[in-house]
């Protein structure tokens, strides 16, 4: 496992922060600290309480028993209230402070190191609930405050200045907006966690393919659309380039794999969440960190961003 420099936290962060969701509490208690023993083993420091579930802050407490506090770093979700089997949206500064009190009470961790708000809108978080968080850090039951998301106002939230760490999604397919917003945080010496860095369009052959098929060509006002480039023959060299196929295709490599590995090249990243159901995915995506891109691929994926689909780059 690599480790990195975690913004002006002053502390270091694992390459791969394992995102505790509802997919593992779902499969029960057990499955989770089998989660967090397994990351540990491996070498993660990073745990994120993704999941509203009231149980998540006791079942992560007691797995991290096992190693010295100081060690580990934990961060927590809020704005997302558990009311049942169905959530609620709630950024109201006691609903906030409510969830960092169970956290602490039922998990006995003593700090929350990370609390990140659910990827607010610009009027839905109201300035009394940003004093409520701050009064938490000053008492020191929170370490640091973030806001995870891509809505437009993300970039009114990293402006402000108020919080220390910004979590946003970040993948192949990042366009400048993204990368401007990265660049931001940077600029504030805020820390970056990144997560989708697996988009659904490139998690299968076909829907790559789907991407990069031939539009008919527009007519234009006067003179007609220039007509599409045609595709390389079958069996070419060149069939594929310029295109995201070689994510199904490179020997040794899952696409999942090439795109968490590409997201750890962004030096602005500290620490990528990784959602896990099992073990052996989890030891897979482990593994990433300390492994090179094979030679070559580097090229193909910027190829790919400005290739027939380059919409979003």
């Amino acid at each position: 496992m690599r480790y990195r420099q975690f913004g002006r936290s002053g502390m270091t962060l694992s390459a791969i922060t394992l995102a505790l969701t509802d997919e593992a509490t779902m499969r029960g208690p057990q499955v989770c600290r089998e989660l967090i023993y397994a990351a540990l083993e491996q070498g993660i420091n990073s745990f994120h309480m993704a999941s509203a579930d009231p149980d998540l802050p006791a079942i992560v407490g007691e797995a991290l028993q096992v190693v010295d506090r100081n060690l580990v770093f934990v961060s927590q979700r809020l704005g997302v209230v558990a009311d049942g089997r169905r959530t609620t949206r709630d950024f109201s500064g006691e609903a906030l402070s409510a969830a960092v009190d169970h956290a602490l009470e039922t998990s006995s961790l003593e700090q929350i190191d990370l609390v990140m708000l659910d990827n607010p809108s610009a009027d839905e978080f109201p300035q009394r609930a940003l004093s409520a968080l701050k009064a938490l850090r000053s008492v020191g039951k929170v370490r640091l405050l973030g806001v995870a998301g891509d809505n437009d106002a993300m970039e009114a939230y990293v402006s402000t200045g108020a919080f220390d760490v910004l979590a946003t999604p970040y993948h192949l397919r990042s366009g400048w907006k993204e990368r401007n917003r990265l660049k931001a945080a940077v600029g504030l010496d805020m820390g970056v966690l990144a997560y989708d860095w697996y988009p659904a369009e490139l998690s299968s052959p076909k829907k790559v393919e789907a991407m990069t098929q031939p539009q008919p060509a527009r007519r234009g006002f006067l003179f007609g659309g220039a007509k599409p480039a045609p595709a390389a023959p079958a069996n070419s060299p060149l069939q594929g380039m310029g295109t995201y196929a070689f994510l199904h295709q490179t020997k040794g490599w899952t696409a999942e794999e090439i795109c968490l590995a590409y997201a750890l090249t962004e030096p602005a990243v500290a620490s990528c969440m990784v959602s896990a159901g099992d073990a052996a995915r989890l030891a897979s995506l482990g593994a990433v960190p300390d492994r090179d891109l094979p030679s070559g691929l580097p090229a193909q994926i910027e190829m790919a961003r400005f290739g027939p689909d380059h919409s979003s780059s």
